[in-house]
């Protein structure tokens, strides 16, 4: 495996480590990266866009796609975009500026964050008349009464390279959890990421949780005190995990990330050097789904134009960029994937654990879940 496949982002994969640092700078400094899109003989409004500094395949804020993505936006509405990119997480910006919001509109909040931002009354909700090509257990699986809607999604996935998979005479190709508390040679080689501290490792936490309990009705806990001997560190956050992943032939020989990481491998020419997978049961793929959403800011100062925003975002023009950018499927569903995408697991061959739960529920759950996870791995 080579450098260029791991220059690979992921939507929003911001740590929690930082998060008051993150939240003092945001008040006492304002500290964000910003870019500006501003379109010939445009009027005086701005649209203040909190974000992910990759959106787009950016980096650091600076969006490639600009011109071709919101440029025609500013200048059908005569408006300028400002872009920023908050540091830590979105929620938690939000939160701090809860009674005095600068955003109008935030992109990137996912199945994991959207419930603790409505919880807190962040957004407000709105169903645009494009929603109606987004299937709607995306728009369940993130937030039923449309405090953000689906613009992406995809399936974490355990990514395993090829030289494993011949170890293992393809057995990894359709593991099931267990696998891995019962071999220890296997658990030696995954690399995780530690729920504490990255939406990554919260997000498998949810996954591990709900395959325990709603397809093998064991304690999920049995999983943690099986492998936790065995395991490699967990990661601090999702690109140091799978930076383990790709430097270090021969050891860490599999990781949590996402299910298209094989097409984005192709993509660049290096099909093959790893695969992914997730948990199987009697041959059943069960899997965990990340969804993205976009989302109106409580205290606007723009509400039609955020709407209108939020309806052209859900649009062909803005779909059709986000699965070689952000190497996740579209949520309209009448935008075709590239032929590149079928190096990655067919999604609709994976039951999504999400519908055994509700986001409230999820959001209510998880920090208990992530206490007792706490208290195995002390």
């Amino acid at each position: 495996m080579t450098a260029e496949s791991s220059r690979l982002r992921r939507p929003g994969r911001l740590g929690r480590a930082f998060v008051a640092v993150a939240i003092a700078t945001v008040v006492v400094l304002g500290g964000f990266a910003l870019a500006e899109y501003v379109a010939n003989d445009l009027g005086g409004t701005t649209l203040v866009i909190y974000t992910y500094p990759s959106l787009f395949n950016g980096t650091d804020c600076n969006v490639p796609y600009a011109g071709s993505v919101f440029a025609p936006f500013e200048s059908v509405h005569h408006v300028h975009i400002d872009v920023e990119c908050p540091s830590g997480t979105l929620v938690n910006t939000l939160l701090a500026q809860a009674n005095a919001p600068t955003a109008d509109l935030v992109i990137g909040l996912d199945e994991i964050t959207t419930p603790e931002a409505e919880a807190a009354h962040l957004l407000v909700p709105y169903a645009p008349p494009a929603l109606a090509n987004v299937p709607s257990d995306l728009v369940a699986e993130l937030s039923p009464d449309d405090g953000a809607v689906p613009y992406e999604w995809g399936y974490l996935a355990i990514d395993y390279a090829s030289a494993f998979a011949a170890a293992t005479d393809g057995a990894v190709a359709h593991a099931t959890l267990p696998d891995f508390t019962e071999n220890s040679s296997w658990a030696r080689q995954l690399v995780v990421e530690d729920p504490s501290l990255d939406i990554t490792g919260e997000e498998f936490l949810a996954w591990e949780v709900e395959y325990y309990t709603h397809v093998l009705h064991e304690n999920w806990t049995d999983f943690w005190t099986g492998v936790k001997g065995a395991l490699p560190p967990p990661a601090p956050d999702w690109g140091t995990a799978f930076g383990e992943f790709m430097d270090a032939p021969g050891q860490n020989e599999m990781v949590v990330s996402y299910s298209t990481d094989p097409a984005y491998a192709a993509y660049y020419g290096e099909a093959g050097a790893f695969n992914s997978t997730v948990s199987w049961w009697n041959g059943t793929a069960y899997g965990w789904r990340t969804v993205y959403g976009i989302g109106i800011v409580s205290g606007t100062r723009h509400l039609a134009l955020d709407e209108e925003f939020e309806n052209w975002f859900l649009s062909g023009a803005v779909q059709s960029v986000i699965p070689t950018t952000e190497w996740e499927y579209p949520a309209n569903s009448t935008i075709a994937v590239p032929p590149v995408f079928s190096a990655a697991i067919d999604p609709a061959s994976i039951v999504p654990l999400n519908d055994e739960t509700t986001p409230s529920a999820l959001a209510g759950a998880l920090p208990g879940w992530v206490e007792t996870w706490l208290a195995i791995f002390s």
